[in-house]
């Protein structure tokens, strides 16, 4: 019997340990590069930094982390999953090392903004969308729901890990530790659970897929990259990603410090943050079953919504409960646009695309990150105010929400150009 029709027999699918290995690695991945608050004020009182320059390099490390994700799904495609993940983790480690001894702005910016944002790249879940699209094709919408639980699971539990090991230890040995925990983990799943190969036919059913022979549709299987960039919707997603990235990364990164500076201490500030990650787990685990049984534009229109309106409650919340009933409606649908936004392009383009698609949408969303690291920074000291940044924020979001719903359906037929 094959993997691939064991799922109907109730046999454990071996798609399933690259799925919780691949969210597990994505916690410590995207906790550390999403999740900057924690070490945002410290970082800036240890080195001596403005919050200007400190917000600067800061992006310029999102910027960094955006251009590795398609040189990451290059490689995956050229040299496989398990070379990118060992040398992503070579590079974390070096550069941690060097930025735990950097004292100058432009050694900080070279080690921890980017080789540090380099090797998180190559280890983030761009590597990881194209073995688990390979290895699902039935349940594709919720395994990469899961790997998203792994991104909010960074938010919700390294926020209030990082931010109690730097009050013990400061931030020089949270981020040694850090690297230490992240080597341990990467070493060990690249080596031994990630596997390229997939069964014939994935997860499909015996009676989806007769004989358990892998089905290719024929109008993917000669389309291009070039073709797929020409197309509009993969600009469509690019748009919606810029609009997650600037989103996401804004609260990563200034949201304990706007928290702060409206008068909630730091262990409060971390709560909230990081209960918008726990909650965004139990929400991840509903939208994935519905990603494969709903429209996944509507439920894409949907989270960018309802997060834009996440960002003005946070700007206005003033009391502790204010701030935890706004951080769970918020966290409910904060988790999703990736992990759909990725399913969609497996949908439209073809698995055998997903990576190098996948990693050059994601340079948009980082490019959002990077725009929104700078202005929260810059905002907040040239109108002594957090609405600029957060503003905007909920105004892309809704943008995004629009341009969301014009995404085609799945099984469009895409033209060979547009």
């Amino acid at each position: 019997m094959s993997r691939a029709t064991s799922t109907s027999t109730g046999s454990w699918y071996f798609g399933w340990n690259i799925v919780a290995a691949s969210t597990l690695l994505t916690m410590l991945t995207v906790g550390m590069r999403m999740g900057i608050g924690p070490f945002f004020l410290p970082m800036a009182t240890g080195l001596g930094f403005s919050r200007s320059l400190l917000a600067s390099i800061v992006a310029v490390g999102m910027l960094f982390y955006g251009l590795g994700m398609p040189l990451a799904g290059y490689l995956v495609a050229r040299r496989g999953t398990k070379f990118v993940l060992l040398t992503g983790t070579a590079i974390v480690v070096a550069s941690t090392i060097w930025s735990v001894f950097a004292t100058s702005p432009l050694t900080f910016l070279l080690s921890f903004g980017v080789l540090l944002s380099t090797g998180l790249a190559f280890t983030s879940p761009v590597a990881l969308t194209p073995v688990i699209s390979r290895w699902f094709t039935r349940q594709r919408g919720m395994a990469l729901f899961f790997l998203s639980t792994g991104s909010m699971a960074g938010i919700a539990v390294m926020t209030p890990v990082l931010t109690l090991a730097i009050e013990a230890v400061g931030w020089r040995l949270t981020l040694v530790g850090f690297a230490v925990v992240f080597a341990a983990l990467t070493i060990p799943v690249a080596l031994f659970v990630i596997r390229d190969a997939a069964p014939a036919g994935s997860d499909l059913l015996p009676d989806q897929n007769p004989g358990g022979v892998a089905r290719k549709p024929v109008s993917m299987s000669s389309l291009t990259f070039t073709d797929a960039i020409r197309t509009a919707p993969f600009w469509k997603i690019c748009a919606g990603l810029f609009a997650c990235g600037f989103s996401m990364n804004l609260l990563g990164t200034h949201g304990m410090p706007m928290l702060m500076d409206h008068g909630f201490d730091a262990m409060t500030s971390s709560y909230g943050i990081g209960l918008i990650g726990l909650v965004a787990i139990f929400g991840t685990l509903i939208m994935g079953r519905l990603a494969d049984r709903l429209p996944r534009r509507n439920i894409l229109a949907a989270i960018y919504f309802i997060r834009g309106l996440g960002f003005l409650a946070l700007l206005v919340v003033g009391t502790h409960f204010e701030l935890y009933i706004a951080a769970s409606i918020g966290g409910l649908v904060w988790a999703g646009s990736i992990a759909l936004s990725s399913a969609i392009l497996a949908d439209l383009y073809g698995v055998r695309l997903v990576g190098i698609l996948y990693g050059w949408a994601y340079l948009s969303h980082q490019i959002g990150a990077t725009f929104s690291s700078w202005l929260g920074g810059w905002g907040y000291e040239a109108f002594g105010t957090h609405w600029i940044a957060f503003g905007l924020s909920a105004a892309l979001l809704f943008g995004a929400t629009a341009i969301s719903l014009k995404l085609p359906e799945k099984g469009y037929a895409l033209p060979s150009s547009a």
